[in-house]
């Protein structure tokens, strides 16, 4: 398979990656309001960051196929202004949740249901599972550690989708408000661990030294 081709199918794969997050994030946060779950809302709005991310990356590959993948090594304007609000975002979401998590363990809150966040979760981890594999095969084909790395930024989703599953079903067989607390903070780990990342990656412009967006 050509570069051409290869750069057309990274492309694909990132659009997907952002529309699947937009869908997942609006079906995520409607049913952790209507649940009050919070460990589904945290997944929805960080589902919502993770399009800011991605389209960081869609512009990236977009330039790599306009100016060929080996003129492009650094970042532009555009992607690291991305990196920086991405960060941004990601802080406000993982001291959203530790302040939500206090509130509720104060107030003994617990979830309706849980069913909703069981379904995301799986459809999200097979999801997520068959997007990292397909990029990464083609980020291994162009020898691009951008494309590389961005396969594993789809596989910290794929970790947050099993904190997800993990906390819901604990909490649908035992009911304990614990569990959705949990599940809560250990997204807002993730979230914190991501947001300062990237603004790692946005401080050097080197895309070979910080290649995943």
């Amino acid at each position: 398979m050509t570069e051409a081709k290869l750069l057309k199918t990274a492309l694909i794969l990132s659009i997907i990656t952002i529309a699947y997050n937009v869908a997942e994030g609006v079906v995520s946060v409607v049913y952790g309001l209507a649940d009050k779950t919070l460990v589904l809302m945290g997944f929805g709005v960080d589902s919502f960051v993770e399009v800011l991310s991605g389209a960081g990356i869609l512009h990236m590959i977009i330039r790599m196929k306009r100016a060929g993948l080996s003129y492009v090594e650094s970042r532009d304007r555009f992607e690291s202004f991305a990196l920086r609000v991405t960060g941004i975002s990601f802080f406000i979401l993982a001291g959203g949740l530790v302040a939500s998590s206090a509130v509720n363990a104060s107030r003994r809150a617990k979830p309706e249901t849980t069913l909703a966040g069981i379904i995301i979760a799986i459809l999200s981890v097979l999801t997520m599972y068959i997007l990292m594999k397909w990029k990464l095969k083609t980020g291994k084909r162009l020898r691009s550690n951008a494309i590389i790395a961005d396969a594993n930024c789809t596989k910290t989703c794929f970790y947050l989708s099993f904190i997800l599953l993990g906390s819901s079903v604990l909490y649908e067989l035992f009911g304990i408000a614990w569990f959705d607390i949990a599940g809560s903070l250990g997204i807002a780990w993730f979230a914190f661990s991501e947001g300062k990342e990237s603004f790692e990656k946005a401080s050097s412009k080197n895309i070979r030294q910080y290649c995943e967006l």
